[in-house]
């Protein structure tokens, strides 16, 4: 009998065969990496990118605007069609929610309050490297920052190729650090001002830091995480295809080797209320892993991967729920009736025809999504990402003797007497 390629799991099974890629191990090395690049500046970086193989002893660690637009300009035509194309379609959508996104002012008692909504200034977009250059995170991180208004944004990614280079210089980066992982992280968190390197665009920490990236890259987010600002954690990447009976294997297959390619740590997941359809994927996945040049990849990742079968859509939905997942995909009847169903994914995919490699290469909604669960409780990126809430009151006369009486009141009963004496001047001097 032939071995699946998913292995099938009950639904209360399904917490063990999930395991998290943040390892104390991973979180220790992260840190020291980290600690390294803020006492040694530029010499720990090259040090560290020249272990990893990101650069060698001549190579320049940061690329200029000016650097970016020669990149540009050695591309092709056709190429440079295709990236203006992509960041059109991510700057409508991302523009479309900066039109909805509203300053408040209501009446309060004695004046007004309200909120504004102000860029963040200081923003830096890692890009993934390595194996699989990805401009179009570049396109997806970088855009959406010069549409929400951030004053400053840098990039980093490690061995940037042309590609990378020129969709930073479309996007708008103002320069492209050449190193990746923790080293980094570590660069945009808290600048590297030290050493002779000519570097002026890294050499103060950022205010917030956003992309995806690997397990070393998702923990050193967590570890400079309160000294800056991260969008979410967002690491290896996850899909669930959820499915009644009837998918079309074939279509799954194609999506779950889609999301396995990008690392051995990404996570395809299909939950179906159908046995046949768990096997027929795995002849499927068998059929197409066979002439797939990533299949090395695309296999690590499946081994460590399931299925989960459920006996009802009720369960198979709760599946999904718990998971949290970054992409949740609907093969099913009925699924665009499903959209507002959802509460915990980071973006849903409705139909089989809604591809998430679609939602990958910039059709509109961003690619940078909260993985590992994360979705219970934050956001894909946004405009939203990068702009600030500030909130404002203006009292326009004395303020009511109610509003100061119940202020006294309850300061004096927290214990705190300075709070009530202060608002006891108001009284007096109305």
């Amino acid at each position: 009998m032939t071995t699946p390629i998913l292995k099938t799991v009950r639904p209360e099974e399904m917490s063990k065969a999930t395991t998290s890629v943040l390892s104390s191990e991973t979180l220790a090395t992260a840190s020291a990496i980290i600690d390294d690049v803020r006492q040694t500046g530029w010499e720990g970086v090259r040090r560290r990118a020249i272990e990893l193989g990101d650069c060698n002893d001549t190579d320049p660690l940061v690329l200029s605007r000016p650097d970016l637009h020669q990149a540009w300009m050695r591309i092709s035509e056709q190429q440079r069609k295709v990236l203006q194309a992509v960041h059109a379609r991510i700057r409508r959508f991302a523009e479309a929610q900066l039109h909805v996104i509203g300053d408040l002012e209501i009446e309060v008692p004695g004046g007004h309050a309200g909120h504004r909504f102000v860029p963040i200034e200081r923003v830096g977009c890692y890009i993934p490297g390595g194996r699989f250059p990805l401009p179009s995170t570049a396109l997806m991180t970088i855009t959406t920052a010069r549409v929400a208004g951030c004053s400053q944004v840098v990039a980093a990614s490690p061995k940037p190729g042309e590609a990378v280079q020129a969709a930073a210089y479309l996007a708008g980066a103002d320069g492209l650090l050449c190193v990746g992982g923790a080293t980094a992280i570590a660069v945009l968190a808290y600048g590297s001002h030290r050493g002779n390197e000519s570097t002026a665009v890294f050499d103060e920490r950022c205010d917030l830091i956003v992309g995806p990236g690997n397990r070393w890259v998702t923990a050193a987010k967590k570890l400079v995480f309160g000294d800056v600002g991260i969008d979410m954690l967002a690491g290896p990447s996850e899909l669930v295809v959820l499915t009644d009976d009837s998918a079309d294997p074939a279509l799954i297959a194609a999506d779950l080797l889609a999301q396995a390619e990008h690392d051995s740590d990404a996570r395809p997941i299909l939950i179906t209320t159908s046995a046949a359809v768990i096997a027929g994927t795995n002849e499927a996945l068998r059929e197409q892993l066979r002439d797939l040049p990533t299949a090395g990849t695309a296999t690590e990742s499946l081994a460590a991967s399931f299925a989960v079968l459920c006996e009802t859509w009720e369960e198979a939905c709760a599946c999904a729920e718990q998971l949290a997942p970054e992409h949740l995909e609907l093969h099913c009847a009925g699924a665009h009736a499903l959209r507002n169903r959802w509460g915990s994914a980071g973006c849903i995919f409705l139909g089989d025809q809604a591809a998430e490699v679609f939602g990958d290469y910039g059709i509109g909604p961003n690619h940078t999504l909260p993985t590992g669960g994360t979705a219970r409780f934050s956001s894909g990126l946004s405009v939203l990402t990068f702009r600030r809430m500030t909130t404002w009151l203006a009292m326009h006369a004395s303020p009511p003797v109610d509003l100061i009486q119940d202020t006294i009141a309850l300061a004096r009963w927290e214990g705190l007497d300075a709070h009530a004496r202060a608002a006891e001047r108001r009284l007096r001097q109305g």
